[in-house]
């Protein structure tokens, strides 16, 4: 019996996993060149997500880093190939939550602070959705960037977020509602 073909965005997607899984395989059993594709595929979707959730380039080069240590020392306990991207994307999201942490810590007098460095000071020419997504709060910024940037599932942003898949759902659509609100007022959209 003939299956027909899934639609081609999905096979794009089907494609990278299996090749992605092959990776990982070869990479556990100790082959440094498909170690070394397997980084270099996945290397800029990875920096790019902590980009724009950091929204500062500095800090994003030095927690990519963290987060691809944490991920080749954890890479030979992975038991599932076929999920890597959402395993690598959610070690990726601590890696991001810890600078947060960091960055938000209340001083020792009790209040919260923001430490900023000479980089969160530099003006970023920045594309209309990238503008766009800086105006939301994380939560939002963070499905959005999951779902349409990375282009995951609701079930894998639902594993990397430690949600439930209908969570996803509601966060994805008060998500979109922001940001085209958070456009409008920026005057870069029409209503």
């Amino acid at each position: 019996m003939n299956r027909p073909a899934p639609p081609r965005d999905c096979r794009g997607v089907t494609d990278r996993a299996r090749r992605d899984a092959l990776l990982v395989v070869r990479a556990q059993l100790g082959d440094r060149r498909a170690l070394a594709e397997l980084v270099s595929h996945w290397h800029d979707p990875i920096w790019r997500y902590i980009r724009r959730m950091l929204d500062r380039p500095g800090a994003a080069d030095d927690v990519a880093q963290e987060a691809w240590a944490a991920a080749l020392r954890a890479l030979p306990r992975l038991r599932d190939p076929d999920r890597f991207a959402p395993w690598l994307m959610t070690i990726a999201r601590r890696a991001v939550l810890d600078q947060l942490r960091e960055r938000y810590r209340p001083e020792p007098g009790g209040e919260a602070t923001v430490h900023h460095s000479d980089e969160a000071d530099e003006a970023l020419d920045r594309a209309i959705v990238a503008d766009g997504l800086a105006g939301l709060p994380p939560v939002e910024r963070e499905v959005l960037i999951l779902y349409y940037l990375h282009d995951l599932s609701a079930e894998d942003c639902a594993q990397i977020l430690g949600v439930p898949r209908g969570t996803v759902k509601s966060r994805l659509f008060r998500a979109r509602r922001m940001l085209r609100a958070h456009l409008i007022e920026r005057g870069l959209t029409h209503e």
